[in-house]
């Protein structure tokens, strides 16, 4: 059974950093490429990140520069580490995998997990 437990939101100033983990289950993560992704109220999920099974990563343009995925495949947990926030961020953060890229930045996925709240406010 594929899990994936997301922990390390907040709130936080503009400017401010938060680093999210994603605890994955049920599979290996040496098999997959896993994503980040988000959700604003009333807006559609939103494809932030992806790194792939060689470790590549790719961006939304709206956070490159800022943000920085990372994985551990021993341990199974990916990370994402968000600085410089903007009022924009703020969202529900998934991590996912068995997603496809629709028009980008919109992007559905097969499985994600309960989320974690980011909230940037002043």
């Amino acid at each position: 059974q594929v899990q994936l437990v997301e922990s390390g939101g907040g709130l936080v100033q503009p400017g401010g950093s938060l680093r999210l983990s994603c605890k994955l289950s049920g599979f290996t993560m040496k098999s997959k490429w896993m994503y980040w992704v988000r959700q604003a109220p009333g807006k559609e999920l939103e494809f932030v990140s992806i790194i792939k099974l060689d470790g590549t990563t790719t961006y939304v343009d709206s956070v490159t520069g800022r943000f920085t995925v990372s994985k551990d495949n021993a341990k199974n947990t990916m990370l994402l580490q968000m600085n410089s926030l903007k009022l924009e961020d703020t969202a529900m953060y998934y991590c996912a995998v068995d997603c496809s890229i629709m028009t980008m930045p919109a992007i559905e996925c097969a499985y994600k997990g309960q989320g974690t709240q980011v909230t940037v406010s002043s």
